[in-house]
C-alpha cells in the first residue's frame, strides 16, 4: 500500500506525462485527432496497472492505523507518511449474459403476444372443435389437436403475462405473489435505443458537413454507453427466477404455433400465402381487430431482440473510442428501426427534427394497467 506522499507524487507525474506528450504530438494531433484518444487510451491502461499493483500488494496487518494515530517506531513523522488506498471495488457491471439472452427472446415473445399469435390459435382451437371451419385430417388440424393436447404441460397464459409485468413492467395483471412489476425498463430501453439511433444520425448528417466525418471519435460515445449500462443493471435485477426455464418453452410453442399457422388446410380456410396472413385474417374475422400492425409489431420484436442480445456481452464496458464506435455500428440499423416502429405505433411522439423524446422530466405516474403517463411523450402498452 502506497504512503499518501508516493500516491500523491505518482498522480502529479501521471498529470505532467500526459500534459507533456500532447505538447509534443500537437502537430500530428491537428492533422490525425483521434491520434489523442489512442495516447490517453494507453496512460489509462498504465494507470490502471499501477492501481492493481498497489491492490495486490501486501497491507498492514491494521490497515495503516498505527501509522495514522502514531504507534509504534515506524511510525510517519507527518500526514506524508501514512499508508492510503488508492481506491475502492469499483461496482461491477459485468452481468450474467444467460439471463439478458433469456431476457431478449422473452422480449421477442412479447411482440408476437401482443400481435396476436397465440389468440389466433385459441380462435383456431374453438373454430375447430365447434366444427366451423372446413378442417377435418388435415396438417393443421392434426396440429391443432396436439396443441391443445400439450395445454396442460406448458406455462398459462397467466404466467406469461405476470413473467411481462416482472421484467418488463409491460401488461395490466399484477405480479406473483411477492414480485415487483418493473416499470423502470420502458424508460431505460427507449433511451438507450433513442442514444443510438441519435449517434448514428448525427454521423451520417456529419459526412456532409464536416471534413473528417469518419473519425470513429465523432459523437459522445459516454451517454450511449451509460444509457446502456443503465439498462444492463436494471434487467440484470429483474431476470432471476424461472424467466429463462419460461423464455425456452415458450419459443417451442411460439414454433408449434407457426407450424400450424403454415399448413396448407389452415391457410386454405383464409386464402392466405403465408403465416402473417392467416393471423391478419383470423383477427379480423373473428376477433374483431382490422388493425393489428403486425408489420410493426415484427420488426419491434426483432429489432428489440437483437438489441438486447448485443447488450448481455461485454462490447459496452469497452472505453476505447474506436473499438466501442466499432461494436456499436452491429445495431446501429437496429435501433432505428425499432424508433421507427415505437414512433408508428404511438408509443414514442415524433419531434419536428425527428427525434423521438425518450421521456418528460416529470415524475412518470404509473397505474394499475402499468402505463406511464410523462407529459404525452410516451406510453407503455
Amino acid at each position: 500500500m502506497p504512503t499518501m506522499k508516493e500516491l500523491q507524487e505518482r498522480r502529479d507525474r501521471m498529470a505532467l506525462l500526459r500534459s507533456k506528450l500532447m505538447e509534443l504530438n500537437e502537430e500530428a494531433l491537428l492533422e490525425n485527432p483521434q491520434f489523442a484518444a489512442a495516447i490517453q487510451h494507453q496512460l489509462d491502461v498504465l494507470e490502471e496497472g499501477l492501481f492493481e499493483a498497489d491492490e495486490a500488494a501486501t497491507e498492514p496487518a491494521d490497515g495503516g492505523l498505527a501509522g495514522l494515530i502514531g504507534i509504534g517506531e515506524g511510525a510517519p513523522a507527518d500526514l506524508s507518511g501514512v499508508n492510503q488506498p488508492t481506491r475502492v471495488e469499483e461496482y461491477d457491471d459485468e452481468v450474467s449474459s444467460e439471463r439478458l439472452l433469456a431476457v431478449a427472446d422473452l422480449y421477442y415473445i412479447y411482440q408476437m403476444e401482443r400481435l396476436g399469435v397465440f389468440q389466433v390459435i385459441l380462435k383456431l382451437q374453438e373454430l375447430f372443435r365447434a366444427g366451423n371451419v372446413r378442417l377435418s385430417s388435415g396438417r393443421g388440424a392434426y396440429s391443432l389437436y396436439r396443441y391443445d393436447r400439450k395445454r396442460v404441460l406448458r406455462y398459462t397464459r397467466l404466467d406469461r403475462m405476470q413473467a411481462y409485468r416482472r421484467v418488463f413492467g409491460y401488461g395490466n395483471v399484477d405480479p406473483a405473489p411477492g414480485a415487483k412489476a418493473n416499470h423502470q425498463f420502458h424508460a431505460l430501453f427507449v433511451n438507450f435505443m433513442t442514444q443510438v439511433a441519435e449517434f448514428f444520425r448525427d454521423k451520417r448528417i456529419s459526412s456532409v458537413i464536416r471534413q473528417n466525418a469518419d473519425d470513429p471519435s465523432f459523437g459522445s460515445i459516454a451517454v450511449v454507453r451509460r444509457a446502456g449500462l443503465d439498462l444492463r443493471n436494471n434487467l440484470d435485477s429483474a431476470s432471476y427466477g424461472h424467466i429463462n426455464v419460461l423464455r425456452v418453452e415458450v419459443m417451442q410453442l411460439l414454433d408449434d404455433a407457426f407450424h400450424i399457422l403454415e399448413s396448407d388446410d389452415i391457410q386454405r380456410l383464409f386464402g392466405a400465402t403465408d403465416a402473417w396472413d392467416v393471423i391478419e385474417e383470423v383477427m379480423r374475422q373473428h376477433l374483431g381487430q382490422p388493425q393489428i400492425n403486425a408489420s410493426q409489431r415484427n420488426r419491434m420484436g426483432i429489432a428489440g431482440s437483437e438489441v438486447l442480445q448485443w447488450l448481455s456481452h461485454p462490447y459496452i464496458l469497452k472505453t476505447s473510442r474506436p473499438e466501442f464506435e466499432g461494436l456499436l455500428v452491429d445495431i446501429g440499423d437496429r435501433a432505428e428501426e425499432w424508433v421507427t416502429s415505437a414512433q408508428a405505433l404511438g408509443m414514442m411522439q415524433q419531434q419536428p427534427g425527428g427525434s423521438g423524446l425518450p421521456w418528460d422530466q416529470h415524475p412518470a405516474r404509473a397505474g394499475r394497467n402499468g402505463r406511464h403517463a410523462r407529459n404525452g411523450r410516451y406510453t407503455q402498452d
